[in-house]
């Protein structure tokens, strides 16, 4: 295997050519093959009798402590001349080198990375995808200092990051803080740039797949153009999308300057799943604003060491959610059809979701750090991206009820961008005086009864502000529920509470076995209960902790046609008028109530 860097210059002495007051990172990944690399870092001289070494317990954009020290070995630390110094390991993500005279400390280490899933680290043959935060240490004392990073890498492989290149698989930062939240993604990848709003981009896709690469392109460049609607400026020069198009995979994870994105392979091409692409990519770059730009101040400084516990994470999340495709709306990446589909698709969904009714979101955003998701935090929990979603839908009717339409909550974002940019953290009363200062009304009551306490919203009368109504159907049938679901296989992913199948004893995990004594398959199952009609009660024959059981169960109703959103009869100027102020485009619908595209 050929090298893109001379091992000469690479293991010289250690980064002698480098300011010693720098940290200096270089790491070794000329055999991929097994997921392992070898990392190199000279941290400057210090003072101190200990010098204390961290990697971060979680990574900026997933709210989760993980075991991210897990994946190093053969940790080692010297002084200037070589010599080994003596260490502990004191906490799970911490050493402490001790030292007996003021030196230069290199600590030495292997890493494995392998995971691609988390969006930390993964290494093969192909590529290597590195955020720090599973990487490279730190230490608090040099946590303010500039870092440099060199990469050993095979022969054709490609590096690309937010940080500033310096050169082809080398790259600088103004600190650590910067380094953890500027991934690098190098191997064998196609590349592209282009320009929108005076601003640099890049796009990143390491794998093979259906994807075509233009369509993205010119998707991102009317995307990247449309911040302005928003944001009076940009906290970047230059911004990468990074794209992993693999198996057993997917999510996508915001960061200073760039953000990847993870997509099966093969699910490019159908209208549905680009949808589900170009909406991620908007979300991601939405947060460049929205989270590295300001946040709540539970999240400022990042505390890399544990967790950041804020009331307010459902805006720094639900927020992202609700802009995400109003500006793909703005840009002409999606029709209006689109996006009054993706709004009903939500709505619906937080109609049978019956945590919504337990748990305010102000309570789901301090408690996201331990959410487990899954059966019992459906029927249990407030979500802060879909429940956030709509209190900011909420919120924004609100603003441009309160103040004719001058004022929305676009406005809000626009005035936290520019009043409590980092360093600085916003805090909920600040975001009730700036809701004041938009709207010339006290929001504290309004905060009361849609953050603190369970979100109950009247949708009719919400939509109907901006001309709107639900609709399931004209005939608006209702078939039979049985207030349960599968995942793949007759073992049941969740329960409904207070549902039919709740009711009758069944829970999550059971596996179904027959109906009224047939045998049921999990690709028959929903068919199966749409032969009977709501209120008959069916025996159901499951394994329940590997106990064959029957129970009797009697059927709810369900509305026979997914929720859309339609024209209201005869939509007035007044209407037409708030629905343009709210989305920027002009009513949608003909003389007869329909839909244009």
């Amino acid at each position: 295997m050929k090298l893109a860097v001379p091992l000469i210059l690479i293991f010289s002495p250690f980064f002698l050519s480098q300011a010693h007051a720098d940290v200096n990172y270089k790491i070794d990944l000329t055999t991929p093959d097994h997921h392992l690399a070898k990392v190199e870092v000279a941290f400057p001289a210090s003072n101190a009798k200990q010098l204390k070494i961290n990697l971060p317990v979680w990574r900026t954009g997933k709210y989760q402590v993980l075991p991210l020290a897990d994946a190093i070995r053969h940790f080692k630390a010297e002084d200037d001349s070589g010599k080994a110094l003596e260490w502990q390991r004191t906490a799970s993500g911490e050493w402490q080198v001790n030292l007996l005279e003021p030196t230069r400390v290199k600590v030495s280490y292997q890493v494995y990375a392998n995971t691609l899933g988390q969006r930390v680290t993964h290494i093969d043959s192909s590529h290597a995808y590195l955020d720090a935060s599973g990487v490279f240490v730190y230490s608090p004392e040099f946590r303010d200092q500039q870092v440099k990073v060199s990469l050993e890498v095979p022969e054709q492989w490609r590096s690309y990051s937010g940080m500033d290149a310096i050169g082809p698989h080398s790259f600088s930062a103004d600190n650590y803080d910067v380094l953890v939240d500027s991934p690098i993604e190098t191997g064998i990848n196609q590349h592209r740039r282009f320009s929108a709003d005076g601003r640099d981009y890049e796009l990143v896709v390491w794998g093979e797949g259906n994807y075509d690469i233009d369509k993205m392109v010119e998707d991102l460049t009317r995307l990247s153009g449309q911040a302005k609607a928003i944001w009076d400026g940009y906290p970047f020069e230059r911004y990468v999308y990074m794209v992993h198009a693999t198996s057993g995979a997917s999510g996508a994870t915001e960061h200073l300057n760039s953000t990847v994105i993870q997509r099966p392979r093969f699910s490019f091409r159908e209208r549905k799943d680009y949808l589900g692409f170009i909406k991620t990519a908007s979300h991601e770059f939405i947060h460049t604003w929205n989270v590295k730009a300001y946040r709540p101040q539970g999240l400022v400084p990042y505390d890399y060491q544990d967790e950041g516990i804020t009331e307010l994470l459902w805006i720094a999340e639900g927020s992202t959610s609700y802009f995400q495709s109003q500006l793909l709306l703005r840009a002409g990446v999606i029709t209006p059809k689109e996006f009054l589909e993706d709004l009903a698709k939500r709505i619906g969904r937080n109609e049978q979701t019956p945590g919504r009714e337990v748990q305010a979101i102000a309570e789901a955003s301090a408690g996201q750090w331990v959410s487990g998701g899954g059966d019992y935090a459906r029927n249990h929990s407030s979500n802060i991206y879909s429940e956030g979603y709509l209190t900011s839908l909420a919120l924004d009717f609100s603003l441009l009820s309160e103040t004719q339409l001058k004022a929305s909550y676009r406005d809000l974002h626009a005035k936290l961008y520019q009043e409590y940019r980092l360093p600085a953290g916003y805090r909920v009363a600040d975001v009730q005086q700036l809701l004041a200062d938009l709207s010339g009304k006290d929001y504290a009551d309004w905060w009361q009864r849609h953050v603190n306490q369970p979100l109950a919203l009247d949708f009719d009368a919400l939509l109907a502000k901006a001309g709107l109504q639900r609709d399931y159907g004209k005939e608006n049938k209702a078939i039979a529920d049985a207030g349960m679901e599968i995942a793949g296989s007759l073992r049941l992913s969740h329960v409904r509470r207070e549902g039919p199948a709740w009711r009758a004893g069944i829970v999550a995990g059971d596996e179904l076995v027959a109906i009224n004594g047939l045998k049921v398959t999990a690709k028959g199952f929903e068919a199966r209960i749409k032969d009977f009609k709501p209120g008959d009660t069916i025996r159901v024959t499951l394994f329940s902790n590997d106990t064959l059981k029957e129970v009797s169960l009697t059927l709810g109703q369900q509305p026979s046609e997914k929720l859309k959103l339609t024209s209201v009869d005869k939509p007035n100027r007044q209407q037409k008028a708030f629905f343009k102020a709210w989305l920027g485009i002009d009513w949608p619908f003909d003389a007869s109530g329909k839909l244009q595209d």
